[in-house]
C-alpha cells in the first residue's frame, strides 16, 4: 500500500507542477493582451488629440466641449473619450508596475491589481503551455514539492489515526 501512495504522490506532484507552471504562463499571456490594449487605446487617443488640435483645441478642452454639448450623441462621445484617456493612463501605469515587479512579482501583481477586462479576455483565449523561463521552472518545482509533500503528509497523518497500538506481551 505504501508503494501505491508514493506513486500516487509523485503523480499528484507532477500534476501540481503542471498546474503551478500555468501561473507565469497566464501572466505572460495577460501582459501580451495588456500591451495590445494599450497600443489600440493609444491610437484612439492620438487620433482624437490630432482632431482636437486641428480644431484649435487641446484634448481636455475638446472633451469638455463634447461633454457639455446638448446633443446626446456628442455628449456621450465626450464621456467615452474621457474614459479612454483615463483607461489608457491606468493600463500604462499597470504595465509599468508589472515590468518593475520582476519575474515572480508579476503573477502576484496581476492577481492583486490586474485589469478585470484584460484578464477575462486573456482567460478566454488562454492556451496552457509549460514555460521554460526561470519563473515557470521554479513555479513548477514549488507545485510539485507542495502537492507531493502534501499527499505524503496527509497519508502519514491518516495512517497514524488508524494505526493499532502494539500489544504488550506478558512474560
Amino acid at each position: 500500500m505504501s508503494r501505491i501512495i508514493r506513486i500516487s504522490a509523485v503523480g499528484c506532484g507532477l500534476l501540481g507542477a503542471v498546474v503551478a507552471s500555468q501561473g507565469p504562463e497566464f501572466s505572460q499571456q495577460y501582459r501580451q493582451r495588456l500591451g495590445g490594449g494599450i497600443d489600440e487605446l493609444r491610437q484612439v487617443v492620438t487620433r482624437f488629440n490630432a482632431d482636437a488640435r486641428a480644431s484649435g483645441e487641446t484634448s481636455q478642452t475638446a472633451i469638455l466641449r463634447l461633454r457639455a454639448n446638448t446633443d446626446t450623441l456628442a455628449s456621450r462621445q465626450g464621456v467615452a473619450m474621457q474614459g479612454n484617456v483615463e483607461r489608457l493612463g491606468h493600463l500604462e501605469a499597470h504595465r509599468q508596475a508589472m515590468i518593475d515587479a520582476g519575474p515572480f512579482g508579476r503573477v502576484a501583481l496581476m492577481v492583486r491589481d490586474g485589469d478585470t477586462d484584460v484578464m477575462s479576455a486573456a482567460y478566454r483565449d488562454f492556451e496552457p503551455a509549460v514555460p521554460v523561463t526561470q519563473e515557470g521552472v521554479v513555479s513548477a518545482a514549488f507545485g510539485f514539492v507542495g502537492i507531493w509533500g502534501g499527499v505524503l503528509l496527509l497519508w502519514g497523518f491518516l495512517r497514524s489515526l488508524f494505526r493499532r497500538p502494539a500489544r504488550v506481551q506478558a512474560s
